[in-house]
């Protein structure tokens, strides 16, 4: 899969369809329970370094 989004913009389309912060830490707590390895390929394709996906994966398990 080919990176054509970043981290920025898709907070900008998520703000844009009204979701604040809580109602995407909802997204992240939902996506990492329903399909955790989706989650983190997901993280990957953004480009996030390992060490900020762990963290993202720790907070919202």
């Amino acid at each position: 899969m080919n990176q054509t989004v970043t981290v920025e913009e898709w907070v900008a389309r998520f703000r844009a369809i009204g979701l604040d912060d809580e109602a995407m830490a909802q997204w992240h707590r939902l996506f990492e329970r329903e399909n955790p390895a989706g989650h983190q390929s997901f993280l990957e394709w953004l480009g996030l370094p390992a060490e900020r996906i762990a963290e993202i994966r720790r907070t919202y398990a």
